[in-house]
């Protein structure tokens, strides 16, 4: 029973707390917005990958000898 002491003070502290927080996150403008960002995915604004950087031929070679010796 003595715990209930304990529970009802640390509840009702974790209430308030909870909604002091909701209360900021109205005021901030954290729900303002809330259909941007379903449609923001719709938008195509992808940019171009770079083009692959291509091996010298020397190079290549050196990297399969190297490949190589590794595998045996």
């Amino acid at each position: 029973m003595s715990a209930i002491y304990y529970l009802i003070p640390v509840s009702l502290f974790l209430g308030t707390a909870a909604l002091l927080m909701f209360l900021w996150s109205l005021r901030s403008g954290q729900y303002d917005d809330l259909d941007g960002a379903a449609e923001r995915i719709l938008y195509d604004e992808d940019v171009p990958a770079p083009p692959a950087k291509e091996i010298p031929a020397d190079d290549a070679s050196k990297n399969a000898r190297h490949a190589g010796a590794l595998l045996k």
